[in-house]
């Protein structure tokens, strides 16, 4: 055979050749991006507390969250080529949210742990420290680990530090987070406070308290990264990242920018404690954030007040009817709701809709989730108000509504509910009352309502008093409206009663 003729036979070989490899490539492209969670997700969704300073906070000029995880989380979504997109979780629920797959990993000064590591993907090291020991300054009595047993530790509950307290003795008082323990030991509820240096010292440069002191060292090196859910896939682009970070100074330079001092380095962290940062007043703090703390009450609590009770009320006439039913399965499956709605805490109920019910695959966005967590649990406080009211009501009532020939809805449409609803108003007013101080709950799972505002704001000031004392100001105007409508529309209902 000539040559030609091996070309023009091999050329459809060739081709076909060629097609495979093109498939395989495409293939391959396909798995590679598969493979990177975060370049196919288009996002990094990034968990944080947004009310730990200087780590995760709310800057007091701008309200923007800031802070070193923050900085650095958004760093690494830049070398990624993905925007990062931050959901802001109080600290003891954010492994569930994690869980529950409402962001993709946390950022918020974790500790790398053995018991973590085996129940979490943990990044390599963004920031190091070592554990200290705060106490007040005036307090001789603890010199190192071994002097902590039988003293009380203010701790967050599910913190590494928290267990290191009760390994040596120390009874542990559960704290929302490290500000709050600070402020308990300054208040002399706690004796101690075992936490980072990099937080410690970070306070210290932030307030210049001279009412606490460092009294001794844990011995201890704590190392803290991102964390994502077992198996996520997302490790090796979030190493990579920390690695270039870490090499071309990013990390250094955004330490020093919140710290004073090199994150990276234990030794370099106690240089923190130099600088001092001049706080505003009480009274220009209280100023400042007069309008965000009522702009969360108008935009946030009074309309999940108003939507949750609405609905709960609707949900606790039924409830209520259903239980004076004489048809029994009707009266049992009310009664079993009120037990359920009755016997167990409403935070568990707000955890339960939205941490547990993303397991089952039904997940609810935060607003809603709140929502409906209220509306239940109205449901089931005011439906035994209301059939309270019914039931006051005289049989005579029903009975002569029947002998001019009134049927059940109409009977109850007309003559009972009418008169059930002036009794009830005064018991139901109280049950809205206290749902615009439960809506302070709805914090905890992601909903910036007035109290996480007041939080938000306290953060990085250390305020709690001026600003918590603000809020509670504004749930009490906003009670006291309610009562002035309570008994306005009673008064309304008396003029159709008979003198």
């Amino acid at each position: 055979m000539s040559y030609s003729l091996r070309r023009r036979a091999l050329s459809p070989i060739a081709v076909l050749v060629a097609l495979l490899a093109g498939m395989l490539t495409a293939c391959g492209s396909s798995t590679q991006d598969t493979d990177n969670p975060v370049a196919a997700a288009g996002v990094l969704r990034v968990g944080t507390e947004g009310v730990y300073a200087p780590f995760s906070y709310h800057d007091p000029a701008t309200n923007a969250l800031t802070g070193y995880d923050v900085d650095v989380a958004q760093a690494v979504g830049e070398r990624l080529g993905v925007p990062v997109e931050f959901v802001e979780t109080p600290w003891d629920s954010i492994f569930a949210a994690l869980g529950a797959n409402r962001f993709d990993v946390v950022a918020n000064q974790v500790t790398i742990t053995p018991e973590r590591q085996d129940r979490y993907d943990m990044s390599e090291p963004y920031a190091v420290g070592e554990g200290v020991i705060v106490t007040r300054a005036d307090d001789t009595s603890i010199a190192s680990l071994a002097d902590i047993e039988g003293k009380v530790a203010g701790e967050t509950a599910t913190s590494n530090w928290a267990q290191v307290a009760r390994d040596n003795g120390a009874r542990v008082e559960a704290v929302e987070g490290f500000t709050q323990a600070i402020k308990l030991l300054s208040q002399g509820r706690v004796d101690l406070v075992i936490n980072d240096s990099i937080a410690v010292y970070a306070y210290l440069a932030e307030t210049g308290d001279p009412g606490v002191k460092i009294a001794a060292t844990t011995g201890e090196i704590s190392e803290q990264g991102f964390a994502a859910r077992k198996d996520s896939g997302l490790l090796p682009e979030l190493n990579a990242a920390l690695d270039e970070l870490r090499a071309d100074g990013t990390l250094s330079a955004i330490s020093q920018r919140y710290l004073n001092a090199d994150a990276s380095s234990v030794a370099a962290a106690g240089d923190a404690a130099a600088a001092g940062a001049q706080p505003r007043s009480v009274w220009r703090l209280i100023a400042d954030n007069l309008w965000p703390l009522a702009k969360a009450a108008i935009t946030m609590t009074i309309p999940l007040t108003i939507i949750s009770f609405a609905i709960g009320l609707v949900l606790a006439l039924l409830v209520a009817l259903a239980r004076i039913s004489s048809n029994r399965l009707l009266q049992n499956v009310s009664r079993l709701y009120i037990s359920i709605i009755r016997g167990t805490p409403l935070l568990v109920q707000l955890f339960i809709v939205f941490y547990a019910l993303p397991e089952l695959g039904i997940r609810i966005d935060p607003f809603p989730a709140a929502v409906i967590a209220f509306s239940l649990n109205v449901g089931g406080y005011a439906a035994e108000v209301i059939r309270a009211a019914i039931l006051s009501i005289p049989k005579g009532q029903w009975e002569a509504a029947q002998t001019i020939g009134m049927g059940y809805s109409t009977t109850l449409q007309r003559i009972v509910l009418p008169q059930a609803a002036r009794v009830a108003v005064p018991p139901l007013s109280n049950t809205l009352i206290s749902l615009v101080k439960d809506t302070s709950l709805a914090s905890t799972i992601l909903v910036t309502e007035l109290l996480r505002t007041a939080q938000i704001a306290a953060a990085p000031t250390f305020e709690f008093f001026a600003l918590y004392g603000t809020a509670a100001v504004y749930y009490w105007v906003i009670c006291l409206a309610l009562s002035f409508g309570q008994s306005r529309v009673e008064h309304r209902l008396e003029r159709f009663v008979a003198k």
